[in-house]
């Protein structure tokens, strides 16, 4: 009986883990535990996917993001806080060594206080700029709520993204509209690394309210050069993502009604967007995972130790498989290639020999089979078989295996009659044997006249 109520009670445990696939354990930071009645929806959406938070004041003293050197948090999301920085234990320095050991952040700011220098030297480390003067606010005098906003027109009143670009996947779209206020705007650098989500209308600028003067003559920036959300995934695929505007993350704004100038009254998505944008950070959605890669010689009836060999020849007819599978929310699925897009093979010693165009050949109920067939280059040396997959909000993929490919053996080379090349030097060779021959037989049977005379008078 103990036994089955123990499976029973295991079951259970199970049934309540976190959907994401790199851990349940959610550090939130909040300077003021008043506030946290202003989020009970966000924190309620997130315990309710299997999170456990811990709430915690970045003036604890006892705060580390590390234990005996491991993560001792999965995730961090980062309220904006209201003093200077979030003290020396969440440091720029602290929290890209957390992104380092594969831990994910979500960063919220607000317009509404001034942005702590810390915060932007952490920012300034991902190549992520906000106004000089830490203090503007994203202002759109035809993009915003009449409803609250009337005088200010700081509270933008925007679609939710849609597809962000035509070679990626649908993780932030849909339908609805999204109330972003008192946003704070930055802009993202040249890298590959970063990506906007959510980007401020054409005719949005950033302002700052402290300013005496009531016209603006210099702005940060404007237009879609603002973002008002952004994701940085790094290289070894953790993830920071920036939202600047952490009231749109408050109960007030998940059940809002607003309403655009000319247009009607509706309520607001952020909830679904909140969800959309935690999934993502904290590796809900979006993550690659590869569960084998086989290669061999393109033949029929392949045994075990056929499988990856450590060898091949020069011209040798090659098989090329990986199987991959995306984690969506709580399983993994087959992937699929985003439109537009293509998953490659690169066959290289120094540079490629072979870049190849993997095809899904199959589908399993959890994975996609890609593969490929080629001829291995008549090039002897140390190669590799490389898949090196990176793309905005996919985990990177990056396998590299290698082989040596040799030459042919001395008995591995084809007959030379079998060469249809070589037919003209052979006729010409045996033409010559034939003619030798003929000459010896001619000569051997073709005595001198003299010679017949000579014994015919002796026989007389």
């Amino acid at each position: 009986m103990r036994w089955c109520s123990s499976l029973l009670l295991f079951g259970c445990l199970a049934a309540v883990n976190a959907l994401s696939s790199s851990g349940n354990r959610l550090l939130v930071v909040l300077e003021d535990a008043a506030e946290k009645g202003l989020y009970s929806t966000l924190f309620g959406d997130l315990e309710a996917r299997g999170y456990n938070l811990i709430f915690d004041s970045p003036k604890n003293e006892q705060l580390s993001l590390f234990e005996l050197g491991d993560r001792a948090y999965d995730h961090v999301l980062l309220l904006p806080p209201k003093s200077k920085g979030f003290g020396p234990s969440l440091s720029p320095k602290n929290l890209v060594d957390f992104l380092n050991n594969d831990g994910n952040v979500l960063l919220a700011l607000s317009g509404k206080s001034t942005t702590p220098s810390a915060v932007s030297s952490l920012l300034l480390e991902f190549d992520i700029h906000i106004s000089p003067d830490r203090s503007s606010v994203a202002v759109d005098h035809f993009n915003y709520d009449t409803l609250s906003a009337s005088e200010k027109h700081d509270v933008l009143v925007l679609e939710r993204p849609g597809k962000l670009r035509p070679d990626t996947k649908e993780f932030f779209g849909g339908e609805g509209i999204l109330a972003v206020p008192s946003a704070s705007p930055h802009t993202l650098g040249d890298t590959s690394l970063l990506a906007p989500i959510l980007r401020a209308p054409a005719t949005a600028y950033s302002y700052n309210p402290k300013e005496d003067s009531g016209s603006v003559e210099e702005v940060f920036a404007t237009g879609s050069q603002l973002a008002l959300a952004s994701a940085m995934q790094a290289r070894n695929s953790a993830r920071f993502t920036l939202l600047g505007s952490v009231e749109s993350l408050q109960d007030k704004w998940f059940s809002a009604t607003v309403k655009a100038p000319g247009g009607k009254e509706v309520k607001t998505a952020n909830r679904e967007f909140a969800k959309q944008l935690t999934a993502w950070t904290f590796k809900e959605t979006g993550v690659l995972k590869v569960e084998k890669i086989e290669h061999h010689l393109a033949k029929h009836g392949l045994a075990l130790e056929d499988l990856n060999p450590t060898i091949y020849r020069v011209k040798n007819e090659t098989v090329f498989t990986i199987e991959i599978s995306e984690y969506a929310h709580d399983r993994y699925i087959p992937f699929e290639i985003p439109e537009n897009d293509a998953l490659q093979l690169e066959f290289t010693m120094l540079s490629p020999f072979h870049r190849l165009n993997l095809t899904p050949i199959k589908t399993t109920e959890n994975s996609t089979l890609f593969s490929t067939q080629f001829t291995v280059p008549d090039q002897h040396g140390i190669f590799s078989f490389r898949v090196n997959y990176k793309r905005p909000f996919l985990t990177n993929i990056e396998e590299k295996h290698e082989v040596t490919v040799r030459h042919y053996a001395h008995n591995e080379y084809p007959r030379s009659w079998k060469i249809s090349g070589g037919w003209v030097w052979i006729a010409g060779l045996w033409s010559v044997i034939a003619g030798f021959l003929a000459f010896v037989v001619i000569w051997l049977y073709s005595e001198p006249a003299s010679a017949v005379d000579g014994k015919r008078k002796k026989t007389q």
